[in-house]
C-alpha cells in the first residue's frame, strides 16, 4: 500500500480552519462518558494543530441513530471529556451537524480554538455519502485530516466525501495505525525469518465475521490458535461433541473448508482440548467445572488451562502475531483466564523483540483490562476496518487521502 501524507508533513497556517475526522464513538452511562481510550487516541493530532495555531473542527458520530436526532446520542457529553482532557484550550460544542447549521459558530473561531459538531449520523446525507451534505461540510474548513482509522471502511460523507472538495491527510493515530498494520500485509511463505514464524489468534462469537480474514491469512500463516465461542463451531466440524455451547450451525460446512485450506497450504491449526464450562454464564462459582469433553448440558465459556499452556508456548515460538477476539466471557472473572493469558503472551513476544498486534473493539478491551495496552506492539482501534485491511481490501477512507511523496 502506498503511504500517504500526514499532518505532520503538512502546512498549516495560523487560523487556519482544519477538518478533522475523528471517532468519538465511546461508551456512555448516565449522560457520561465511561471509555474515553478513542478520545485520548485524538489527542495528538489535535495537539500538533493547536501548537501551529490551527482552528480545529471536530467531526464525528455516536451510535447509529439512522439519520434520526436522537438526545441519548448526542456528542454533548463527549465535548464535556474532551474539555477535560485539553484544560488549556477552549472546546466548544456546535449544536449543528450539518454545515450551513454550523457556519455561524465555525465563523467565530479564534486561532487554538477546538469545535466539536454534533453527532454526523443525526443527518440521512451522512451515512448515504450525500454529495451536497459532504461539500457543506467542506465549506466549514480549509483542509480535511482523516483521524479515524476505524470507519476508514465506511464510503460516508465525512470519511470519503469531503475529500472530493478539500486536501486530504493522514491524522498522527490513523498514520500510526497504517504503520503498524502494512508490513503485516506483506508477510507470506516466502518471507523470511523474522516476521516468520507468522500466527493468528481468532477468538470471539463468530466464524462468519472473519471469514475474509481467515481466507486472506490461512495461506500465509505458521499457526492458527483459535477460541472463543466460533472454536466450538471448528470442533463440530471435526466431529467432537460440544454440548450447549453457542455453535453457528450454518457455518459448519465453511469451518471444515477453512480447515481443508489449512491443512492444504501447510498451517497448524490448534483448537482448545480442555474447556472451562458450566450450566449458564450466570451459572454460581461452584457450578463452573474444566473438562476435556464437554457435556451435553454444559456451554464452554473459555479455553481450559491445558489449552492456555499449549497456546502460550505456541507464541513463545513465533515472531510476529495478530491477535482478534477474546478466548472466552473474559467480562466475568471465571471465564476470563484464557483472555488474560493471551494477553500476557502477546505483550512478552512485544518485548522480546516480536511483533504484537491486537485489533478490534472487545479485544483492545481485553488487552487495557489486563494492562497489556502500553506493552504490546500496536493496539488497533479499528474493528471492522482493521479486519478489512488484514483481508487486502482497499479502504475507501485511505484512499482518498493524498500519497506521500517520494
Amino acid at each position: 500500500m502506498q503511504p500517504r501524507r500526514t499532518i505532520a508533513e503538512t502546512p498549516v497556517r495560523r487560523g487556519e480552519r482544519v477538518l478533522v475526522r475523528v471517532d468519538y464513538n465511546v461508551p456512555l452511562e448516565a449522560g457520561e462518558v465511561t471509555d474515553d481510550r478513542r478520545i485520548r487516541a485524538s489527542l495528538p493530532t489535535i495537539g500538533n494543530l493547536l501548537e501551529r495555531g490551527a482552528c480545529v473542527l471536530l467531526l464525528s458520530h455516536l451510535g447509529r441513530p439512522k439519520g434520526q436526532v436522537r438526545p441519548e446520542l448526542s456528542l454533548r457529553p463527549v465535548a464535556r471529556r474532551l474539555a477535560h482532557l485539553l484544560p488549556e484550550h477552549p472546546v466548544r460544542f456546535v449544536e449543528a451537524f450539518d454545515g450551513p447549521s454550523a457556519a455561524p459558530a465555525v465563523a467565530q473561531a479564534q486561532p487554538g480554538d477546538v469545535l466539536l459538531l454534533e453527532n454526523l449520523r443525526f443527518h440521512p446525507g451522512e451515512e448515504r455519502n450525500d454529495p451536497d451534505y459532504a461539500a457543506g461540510l467542506a465549506r466549514l474548513g480549509e483542509l480535511f485530516v482523516s483521524d479515524a482509522f476505524s470507519i476508514c471502511h465506511r464510503a460516508h460523507a465525512s470519511v470519503v466525501g469531503i475529500a472530493a472538495t478539500l486536501r486530504a491527510v493522514a491524522g498522527l493515530a490513523l498514520a500510526a495505525e497504517l504503520r503498524a498494520l502494512a508490513p503485516l500485509l506483506a508477510i507470506d511463505r516466502t518471507s523470511p525469518e523474522p516476521p516468520r514464524p507468522f500466527a493468528l489468534v481468532a477468538g470471539g462469537a463468530k466464524v462468519s465475521d472473519k471469514i475474509g480474514l481467515l481466507e486472506a491469512l490461512i495461506p500465509r500463516l505458521d499457526v492458527l490458535l483459535i477460541g472463543g465461542a466460533m472454536a466450538y463451531t471448528f470442533l463440530r466440524a471435526r466431529g467432537e461433541p460440544t454440548g450447549r455451547s453457542r455453535v453457528e450451525e450454518d457455518r459448519i460446512e465453511l469451518a471444515a473448508r477453512l480447515l481443508a485450506l489449512a491443512e492444504q497450504h501447510g498451517s497448524r491449526v490448534v483448537l482448545p482440548h480442555d474447556h472451562v464450562v458450566a450450566p449458564s454464564l450466570d451459572a454460581p462459582p461452584e457450578a463452573v467445572e474444566v473438562v476435556r469433553e464437554i457435556p451435553a448440558d454444559r456451554m464452554g465459556l473459555d479455553v481450559g488451562p491445558s489449552t492456555r499452556s499449549l497456546y502460550t508456548k505456541r507464541l513463545r515460538a513465533v515472531h510476529t502475531a495478530i491477535w482478534n477476539g477474546p478466548l472466552g466471557v473474559f467480562e466475568r472473572p471465571p471465564f476470563a483466564e484464557g483472555t488474560r493469558a493471551i494477553a500476557h503472551a502477546f505483550a512478552e513476544l512485544a518485548e522480546r523483540g516480536g511483533t504484537a498486534v491486537v485489533g478490534g473493539g472487545e479485544t483492545a478491551a481485553a488487552a487495557e483490562r489486563f494492562g497489556v495496552a502500553q506493552r504490546v506492539s500496536h493496539v488497533s482501534t479499528g474493528g471492522g476496518a482493521f479486519l478489512k485491511f488484514l483481508e487486502g481490501k482497499p479502504l475507501p477512507g485511505v484512499a482518498v487521502l493524498e500519497p506521500a511523496e517520494g
